[in-house]
């Protein structure tokens, strides 16, 4: 939208309509790749209107390479290529300049190569003259026993046909052998992988890139930048976490590289795998302070609103649309059998689970999307989170209703199994403990009241998981707010014994080596 409005406001001043390197275009854009050269103006640097280039780069799906940059570099120039196409930049590589910046107020921007022009019309006279001489040294009679003169013009016409043949295979070579190719080649090679001249090898691709950019900013009258959205990252190894930021380094080393970066990732996943590599070194070991280096422009997501993580949870279950085509293409089918003939009765399986489970699910649904009801208010704000909670709903209610029946698992509603769903993603730290004290306190002689709340048995013991605090920290930390786990369990969604050990039995999103892991550390404490 803000290309649209700046190219309407350009027009408005009455400067020139911006032109692409397609259809006719991309005749003229290799004429003037040719045979002229470009001028930087002070009309061009008032221009403001943009184009941004786009692109997404997904460090996990290059994780498993070697060199996780050369990924980054590649993805650069494969998306460059596919925009302008392959054979302007083919012609830039061999013909190309950079552009120069105009001297005064110049307003020309194309100024004709002199010394490239000549040289082609030398090349073309020697040719003719060569040429003119073989066909004179075969045909004209009498001098056709002259054999110096056949071996001259031969020789000349050679010579200057040699170097314009030259001249086109070069660029049909860069038009065949792209960039990302290139790049993959000298990665993939072992020798010259560990020589000097690698990097600068790969810097040199780049800059060739820099230079094309600006070329086509002349050309297509805007500006042009290359945003490069780099997510994933916190999914790799540190090793490859470093190297990207190298990359992202080199690629800005030049002031007037027209590449901005959209670093999406979590810093307090990020400055533990910059901290274990040799990035760091004269930086005191501080991954944040090689982070407030190496960002420009921070910009920490604020805390999401009420009707953000509605939103959020609606276009979560809208990627729930295939359950409900298959319940009810089910029901479909079950009742065109019906119409055609009695059937046997069968034995109650998946597919009536499925069938009774679906007003179950829409339920929930509704009671996480409800912004007037309490449930909604412990939604995560990371919208991974709330794709997990939604995923994990209706299979809990498929194995509520398929475990206990209809009627034993009336006595727990959708929305406290959606509400269960929550508190195991919220704090799985916490419940785990709770859920294990629970555990072993049947295991003992007198069996626990089972209409006990779990918030008065973690209440129990708590004190003795502050004294696990230590080795129980890396798993604490995944819990939210203590605060809120307080006003989950005590006051909104007061789970009884009982409720928690059916329910227990159909839980999917809650990791069970948690809990023995902290069933064997309260009994190597009870030694």
């Amino acid at each position: 939208e803000e290309m649209a409005r700046r190219e309407a406001a350009e027009l408005l001043r009455g400067h020139r309509k911006p032109r692409s390197p397609h259809g006719w275009g991309l005749l003229v854009a290799l004429w003037l790749l040719a045979f002229y050269e470009p001028v930087v103006t002070e009309g061009h640097l008032r221009r403001k209107n943009l184009e941004f280039i786009f692109i997404r780069f997904s460090a996990w799906e290059f994780e498993g390479c070697d060199k996780l940059w050369a990924g980054l570099v590649t993805t650069l120039c494969q998306n460059i290529r596919q925009h302008f196409g392959a054979l302007p930049l083919s012609v830039f590589h061999v013909l190309g300049s950079r552009p120069r910046f105009a001297s005064g107020f110049s307003q020309r921007e194309w100024v004709l190569k002199k010394g490239t022009c000549l040289r082609l019309w030398g090349l073309l006279l020697v040719l003719a003259a060569g040429i003119a001489i073989l066909l004179v040294a075969l045909l004209v009679p009498g001098i056709k026993d002259h054999h110096a003169l056949k071996v001259v013009g031969s020789a000349v016409a050679s010579l200057s046909g040699s170097s314009l043949v030259l001249g086109a295979l070069s660029i049909l070579k860069n038009f065949l052998v792209s960039e990302k190719k290139k790049i993959e080649r000298l990665t993939n090679s072992e020798r010259f992988a560990g020589q000097l001249g690698f990097m600068s090898k790969i810097r040199g691709e780049v800059e060739v890139l820099v230079d094309f950019l600006a070329f086509m900013e002349v050309f297509e009258r805007r500006r042009l930048r290359v945003v490069l959205e780099i997510t994933s990252l916190d999914l790799c190894y540190p090793e490859k976490v470093a190297g990207v930021f190298n990359a992202m380094a080199t690629l800005l080393s030049d002031a007037n590289a027209p590449f901005i970066f959209v670093l999406a990732v979590d810093p307090s996943v990020i400055v533990p795998c910059l901290e274990q590599t040799g990035c760091m070194k004269g930086l005191a070991d501080n991954g944040y302070l090689y982070l407030n280096r190496a960002v420009t422009l921070p910009f920490s997501i604020p805390e999401m609103g009420a009707r953000s993580r509605l939103r959020s949870v609606e276009a979560a279950i809208q990627t729930r649309e295939d359950l409900m085509y298959r319940i009810i293409a089910g029901n479909v089918a079950k009742t065109r059998g019906c119409c055609g003939g009695a059937a046997a009765p069968a034995a109650p399986g998946w597919k009536e689970v499925d069938s009774e489970a679906v007003p179950w699910i829409h339920e929930a649904f509704r009671c996480l999307h409800d912004g007037a009801d309490v449930l909604s208010r412990y939604l995560p704000e990371n919208g991974a989170n709330v794709r997990r909670i939604v995923n994990t709903i209706p299979i809990t209610l498929r194995l509520l209703l398929h475990r206990c029946g209809r009627g034993a698992a009336q006595a727990l509603s959708p929305r406290a199994a959606a509400a269960w769903v929550v508190l195991a993603d919220r704090w799985p730290g916490r419940l785990s403990w709770t859920l294990q004290c629970l555990e072993d306190a049947g295991q003992g002689a007198a069996a626990p009241d089972s209409g006990r709340s779990l918030w008065s048995i973690f209440q129990e013991h708590a004190g003795e998981l502050g004294a696990l605090r230590q080795p129980l920290g890396k798993v604490l930390s995944l819990d939210a707010d203590a605060g809120l786990f307080q006003a989950f369990l005590a006051r909104d969604f007061p789970f009884s014994a009982a409720e928690a050990r059916r329910l227990l039995a159909v839980t999917v999103n809650l990791d069970h080596s948690i809990r023995q892991q902290m069933g064997l550390l309260r009994a190597l404490g009870r030694i």
